[in-house]
């Protein structure tokens, strides 16, 4: 009788003992599996996921993000108006640019209320030859970025539809002739030949109206 209460109770202990290893065991693989499925789920510091419209995108992200800010401040001029990218050749000037006419940048100097000054000149007329320099050296010398001069071909072989037409919306009489505009309003038209100091003294004075 004192051996049959001996082995039950040896078996008893035995499958206490297995009950509580099955139990270790188990609680030790949930505790692995857990532990392993939120470092796959959740990003590390040094590995952020970005998320479409993320303000706290960080390394290259962020810095698209800041490169494209810069681009767009640079195409914002007088609150935020955007402003297309002068494309026509400079022939002088660095604050003040002058250059050879195109449409496209016409059209945006005139929107950026920037004082515009048109010479047309004739690439056959001895007095444009002798003239343009003068405008040249003015624009090299101006500090100002409120200008934007343009050479408009006139009744020559480079004359496009767009400086003919141009030439007739002001009524231009003939080569050599320059217009100034404000706000794409004409302030200025004179046909006589200016040296460089009648081109600064024109230009601060419209610059001031």
């Amino acid at each position: 009788m004192k051996g049959n209460n001996t082995q039950k109770g040896f078996a008893s202990s035995a499958l206490i003992g297995v009950i509580v290893f099955v139990v270790v065991v188990g609680t030790v693989a949930y505790l692995t599996v857990s532990k392993q499925s939120q470092n796959t789920m959740e990003p590390t510091a040094d590995h952020v996921v970005p998320m479409e419209g993320d303000q706290s995108m960080t390394g290259e992200v962020m810095k698209g993000d800041e490169m494209k800010a810069g681009d767009d401040a640079m195409t914002k001029k007088d609150g935020g108006v955007m402003m297309q990218k002068y494309t026509g050749t400079v022939l002088a000037g660095t604050s003040a640019p002058l250059l050879d006419f195109n449409k496209a940048d016409y059209d945006a100097a005139v929107r950026s209320g920037k004082l515009v000054v048109l010479y047309f000149y004739a690439n056959w007329c001895p007095v444009c030859k002798a003239e343009f320099p003068k405008a040249q050296a003015a624009f090299n010398a101006l500090t100002t970025d409120e200008v934007i001069g343009f050479r408009v071909n006139y009744k020559d072989n480079e004359t496009d539809k767009d400086e003919e037409a141009l030439a007739r919306q002001f009524g231009v009489p003939y080569q050599h002739t320059k217009v100034f505009l404000k706000d794409g309003k004409q302030v200025l038209k004179a046909p006589d030949q200016w040296d460089a100091a009648r081109y600064t003294v024109e230009i601060q004075k419209a610059l001031t109206q």
